[in-house]
């Protein structure tokens, strides 16, 4: 099992002015301690299960180049890009410059969006749920089609592309690989069984049911099952000392025992970078071995 990092909120005590130096201690820390992944929600404000709206929230994108320029091994992805957040040429073009510019180790990560409120703030369009999802579909049609080099023209309902060029290509192949979050049973797993590399679900009482329905869905579109890697967001809470480890660690055997292969999750107080090094000296290292 791999374990990922997610960094979801950036109200820190030093405050935005020490930021940048602590992001990349977070960030040369986790690599060096093992973190299989590095993610970053993409909201334009905090959401409320973290924080109010007025909370520092960091562009994600930007985040991500500036975590590549800081690591050397660790995969990175946003958990999740909204689909109407970015034109989906624009995205597949930053994902592309990302893969370059990190040594092939980008990811998209990506849904249908839910938060209208911080697309109403800052003018972003938010369409009702039903076009949302099919301009996740589309979306998923045109990085495919950018990443393998096709430029004939897309035109979709809601997209028209004249020449989706993407030059420099991204350096992973055949692509970046394709995470869709969400666990909604008759369109967010039937896009995951039909376009995606992995898949992104939370930790509730559902969470078998869940993979059930996908294996489902994967049979209807002729998909092997066991191509789609499975992940599970948890926070991980490894307390004072690692007084947590043990708790953390029966709760991955259990998701093991589900299927699941790469578990994300945040730490409470990352900045203080405790968590980080308890995480790659008593959880990674058992965790690769279930």
């Amino acid at each position: 099992m791999r374990i990922g990092l997610q960094v979801p909120d950036f109200t820190w005590p030093n405050g935005p002015a020490a930021m940048g130096a602590e992001l990349a201690a977070i960030a040369r820390t986790a690599d060096e301690a093992g973190f299989d992944l590095l993610a970053v929600m993409d909201h334009y404000f905090q959401i409320s299960v973290v924080g109010p709206p007025e909370h520092d929230m960091l562009e994600a994108y930007t985040t991500l180049g500036f975590l590549a320029a800081h690591t050397k091994r660790a995969k990175l992805i946003t958990v999740i890009t909204g689909v109407v957040y970015r034109h989906p040429g624009l995205l597949a073009k930053i994902i592309s410059t990302l893969d370059v510019l990190s040594g092939g180790r980008a990811w998209l990560g990506i849904g249908a969006a839910w938060n209208e409120e911080e697309s109403r703030g800052l003018g972003v369009p938010f369409p009702p749920t039903a076009e949302r999802f099919e301009r996740l579909e589309e979306a998923l049609q045109i990085c495919l089609r950018m990443w393998s080099a096709d430029e004939t023209p897309f035109h979709g309902k809601h997209y028209q592309l004249e020449r989706p060029l993407d030059v420099p290509a991204p350096l992973t192949r055949p692509h970046p690989p394709i995470m869709i979050g969400g666990g909604g049973e008759r369109k967010t797993l039937r896009l995951v069984a039909k376009y995606a590399d992995a898949c992104n679900l939370f930790p509730t009482p559902e969470l078998a049911h869940k993979l059930d329905v996908l294996r489902e869905h994967c049979e209807r579109e002729g998909r092997d099952y066991d191509t789609i890697e499975k992940t599970v967001y948890y926070p991980f809470q490894p307390g004072e000392n690692g007084a947590g480890v043990g708790q953390i660690l029966d709760q991955l055997g259990q998701f093991a025992e589900l299927g699941f292969t790469t578990v994300i999750g945040n730490l409470p107080d990352v900045w203080q970078l405790g968590g980080i090094e308890i995480m790659g000296e008593r959880v990674i290292p058992e965790a690769a071995k279930l």
